[in-house]
Order: structure tokens, then sequence, then C-alpha cells
């Protein structure tokens, strides 16, 4: 096991991710207060590996956990787990509004906010975010940041060169603000270590070493009677089985970690729960565009087909995920969530295998089986490799069940065990067949956001060009879905969105460059010990993921001390 692993890799540009929150005694008053609840010992979070470097600046790819949304704030926040058109929680923002055409989004900022060195927080530290960002190259590299002006103390306009709403998110949910008093004589953003974080949120640094550091509850923060806990300490621990030992010992408050048997471990102890939030759709990634490069059986819309009618998801779920998987469609919006901006004449990925189907689609295609139990098309066997990370056991354990589940039905899985920096190098170049991955989601929970970035022409380029390994890897390109794609991005109305959005998803239905696997388990345990308020699955008031930022922050400024 490892710590959230499908979603570790994606986020570690963002630093080391925190897994769990504990109960600590070291030096401060707070944490040796008379043995008391939250108010006096802080919640403890650990994170994936020891040797913590010291950068507290949001915007740095190397910043540490905690730092985004506990310290510095964004303006808004949007629940992942919401429908599209949620109304986002105010945070140093009050209100927005676009103009007519999508080019400037006004904000009012939050009125009486202060930083915590007392400096009063007004909408020239937001123009002054923006601007910075849009003035530093390497968080700019494309040229598309927009512009930021201070109308008054608290209103700022957000202009772009072109409609934007899309964009919106990004701005108002992702775009972490810092006193202008303090970074004005920053040379590189990108770079910055800043030793000393100043911010509005609801903690402050009080210590750091490389194998932990302490957060206290910052009791400047504008948001009146919160956070009601004491601290939290960040500790370094390199196993997810220590962990786990951590946590079911009492020791951990809050962690996201894939747990076998979580069920049987809260019947046995009243003070753990967990939540399983997933919305992270898994996919047999293929390199599915010859016109760019791929090469491969898998190019071929039949063999793609075949392998998603041949896949039984019950028995991958039950074997792989502990049996958490969830129904996906292949439309790539989430059922449950999206459910109003899915074509209604698609339906979810057959939960059980299909193999007659699956026979058929080959056999239409001019595939016939072969003495050697595999399909063929003269020359071309239907064999293909698989890869996945080494050591991802679920991952592993799942394509070692698919192997098995598609010989049965003529098709020839190689399953590949590779080191991470492989398997996105080969992403990226498109030197592959097949990858087992997941469809990222966005900023805000809008199905934009995963088609845009997994299924835009913009975002791949040719097979032996160096690509984004988060991006588009299938090498997916349809001018009609691009088109979509910028009409989806030049409106704010959900009817007009939707439109372009069925547009999209039948050709992604009928090509499948991704082939839907399940939605998978994003599970995060907690102790209630010592604090209350946790997300349950009936209140997910927040996305819960304890790595996740600005979420995590949302989840530690509503617990409070048990009573």
């Amino acid at each position: 096991m490892h710590l959230s692993r499908r979603d570790l890799y994606k986020l570690t540009a963002l630093g080391a991710a925190p897994v769990a929150l504990a109960a600590c005694s070291t030096s401060s008053n707070l944490e040796n207060g008379g043995g008391g609840g939250a108010e006096e010992r802080p919640i403890i979070t650990t994170t994936a590996n020891t040797g913590l470097a010291e950068n507290f600046n949001p915007h740095s790819p190397s910043v540490i956990s905690l730092i985004q949304g506990l310290i510095y704030e964004t303006l808004f926040y949007f629940n992942p787990l919401e429908p599209i058109d949620q109304e986002p929680v105010p945070l140093l923002g009050e209100s927005y509004a676009w103009n007519e055409d999508g080019t400037v989004l006004t904000v009012t900022t939050r009125a009486g906010a202060v930083w915590a060195d007392d400096t009063p927080f007004t909408a020239k530290d937001v123009a002054f975010t923006f601007t910075k960002i849009r003035d530093t190259e390497a968080l700019n590299a494309a040229g598309t940041a927009p512009s930021a002006e201070a109308i008054d103390d608290t209103t700022v306009e957000i202009t772009y060169a072109e409609p934007s709403f899309t964009e919106g998110p990004n701005a108002l949910a992702r775009t972490w603000i810092i006193p202008e008093h303090l970074f004005a004589d920053v040379d590189d953003l990108a770079t910055y270590a800043n030793p000393e974080p100043v911010g509005t949120g609801p903690f402050a640094l009080d210590d750091f070493t490389p194998e932990s550091y302490l957060l206290l509850a910052n009791d400047k923060h504008w948001d009146e009677g919160k956070p009601a806990i004491g601290g939290i300490r960040a500790i370094a621990i390199s196993g997810n089985q220590s962990a786990t030992d951590m946590w079911l010992a009492g020791e951990i408050d809050y962690m996201s970690s894939a747990i076998p048997n979580l069920e049987e471990h809260v019947a046995a102890n009243p003070d753990l729960s967990f939540t399983n939030s997933g919305i992270s759709q898994m996919a047999l990634m293929a390199a599915s565009n010859p016109e760019l490069g791929c090469e491969g059986p898998q190019t071929d819309v039949a063999v793609r087909k075949a392998l998603y009618y041949g896949m039984d998801r019950e028995q991958l779920s039950k074997l792989a995920f502990f049996d958490l998987g969830a129904d996906i469609s292949p439309s790539f919006g989430l059922p449950e969530r999206d459910v109003d901006f899915i074509d209604p004449s698609i339906e979810n990925a057959p939960w059980n295998a299909q193999p007659d189907e699956a026979k058929k689609v080959l056999e239409d295609a001019g595939y016939a089986l072969g003495s050697d139990g595999v399909y063929a098309k003269g020359d071309v066997r239907v064999s293909m490799t698989v890869s996945c990370p080494t050591g991802w056991s679920d991952f592993v354990t799942a394509l070692d069940t698919l192997a098995a589940q598609y010989k049965e039905i003529g098709i020839e899985l190689i399953p590949q065990q590779v080191s991470v920096n492989e398997w996105n190098d080969a992403k990226a170049r498109g030197t592959y067949q097949l990858v087992i991955d997941s469809v990222g989601q966005g900023p805000a929970p809008d199905p934009y956001y995963p088609y845009r970035n997994h299924f835009s022409t913009d975002n791949t380029v040719p097979v032996g060009e160096n690509g984004n390994p988060y991006h588009n890897v299938t090498r997916f390109s349809d001018p009609e879905v691009d088109a979509a794609l910028d009409a989806a991005a030049a409106t704010d109305d959900p009817e007009v969105k939707k439109e372009h959005y069925f547009l999209i998803q039948q050709r992604l239905a009928e090509v499948m460059p991704a082939i839907p696997v399940m939605i998978g388990s994003s599970l995060t345990e907690y102790s209630s010990a010592k604090v209350s308020g946790w997300p349950t699955q009936d209140d997910l008031y927040a996305y819960p993921m304890a790595w996740a930022a600005p979420d995590n922050s949302m989840v530690l400024k509503a617990i409070t001390p048990a009573s």
C-alpha cells in the first residue's frame, strides 16, 4: 500500500501530501495542556515522506502541505462533490459577477479581514496577486493569465483577453491571495521560499523542522469562532502501514489512505469512522490516434470497444478496490453529480462483462479467433501491454484481473510494472499502448475541465514529443469536440453548455479513446476522540481528502472539540 496513490502522484508539485491528524506532546503549552481536548492539544497531520522542505510560498511548486488554504486563502470555495450550479462558499471574496461577454470578472472582497501581522487586507492585495502571477514567467508560461485592477478597497476587476467563463473557478478558488506589503519586492514568485508566512487563513505557522511543523489557530482570522481547535501538527510518516497503525491506536485523527477492512475497524471502535467520496474516474488510457503516431491494435476503435464490453467491473471492484468501486459513465461526467449534464442516451458502463458483445465487435471489424486463442486481423494480434507504477497494489491487482478476464474472450493483455517516472514519460511521449490511470477533475465541479484537459487537441502532442502526462495522453483529436469546448468556455448558460457537452460525450462514447473502468474509492478516515464535526457520508460539506487544498481547510475550520 501507499498513500492515496492515484491522487498523490498528481499532486507532487504541491508538496508532500498529508494523510493524518493526531494528538502529539512536544514543547508548546498548547500541546501539553493538561490532557485536555482539541482546544489544548493540536490535531496532527502526517506527510508522505521525511525530510520536509521549508517552503511556505503557496505559489511555489514545492510548497509544503497545509499552507494552501490554512494560511493563504482563496476568494471562494467550490465543493467538487456538489452539482455544477452550486453557489461557492465566500472566503476572501463576498460576491462576484461576470460582464456579458465573459471577459471581466468583478469581485467584491471581504471588508474587515486582516493579515496575521495586523495589516488590513484589501482588494489591492488581490489585484497584486494576479499581477504578480501574470508577470512571473514560470507561472504564466502560456501568457494567458488575466490582468487585475483594484477599483477601490473592496472591489477588484480581473480581465481576460477573450471570453473565459470557465477560467473563473481558477481565479476564484485556486488562486492563493498573498499580501502586497510582504511580496512586492520578491523577484521570482515561483522560486521564493517565503520563510515567514503571513496569511489571512485560520492558522499560522508556529514552528518547523524537517520532521514536523506546527500550525496554531490564527486569532485574527476573519471567520468568527473559527477555527475552534487549537492547532495542527504535521508529522512525517513514510509508510501507509505506519499511518494505519497510528489511526487504529487513536494517535491519528484524520487521514486519507487506502485501508482494507475499514468497516470492521470502525465497528470495533466507536471513535473511528470513514467516508468514501470517490470522484476519481479510472480508465484504460489508449494511445489511440494513429494520425499523431500511435501504434498498436488499441488504435482500432473496435479493439477499444471490445475492452469496454469484456471488462467485469464487479469482479474488478471486489478483487482490486475493496468492493468500493462505483458506476462510471462513458461520457466521463460523474453519474450522480453531473446527472443533469449527461446525455440521457448514454448508459453507464456495464457492471458485468458482456463477452458475446465484445467478440461481436471484434468479428464485425474483421478479426478472427486464432489457433492461439487470440483474435487477429491479418498479422495484427489483439495483444497489448498495459502498465502501472510498481507497487501500486490496487492497480497491479486490477491489471492482473483484467488480463485473466480478457484471456477468456480472446484478447491478450500483458501487465507491466514500471517506475512512476517511466510511466509518466511514456504517457507524455505517447510511447505506450495502454495504461491504467485516472481522469482528474478541475477547480470546480464541471465536466468541462476533464474534457478540456484530457480530450482537447490543444492539450496533446504527436508521439515522440514531450507532452503533459496528466493531460491528453490518448492523443484524441476531434475538431467538433474542440469547437464544443470553445463554445462551452464562452458561455455562462448551463443549458447552452449542456448542448455542447452532449456532443462531446457522444464522440467520447463512440470513439472511446479512454476505456472507462469505474469510479474508484477515495477513502478518508477520522477519529472523534478529541473532535467532532467531521464530514459524514450524509453530509460531505467539503471534499474530505486530507491532502486536498483548500478542501482540508474547510474541514479543519468546521471541526470542534468533542464535548
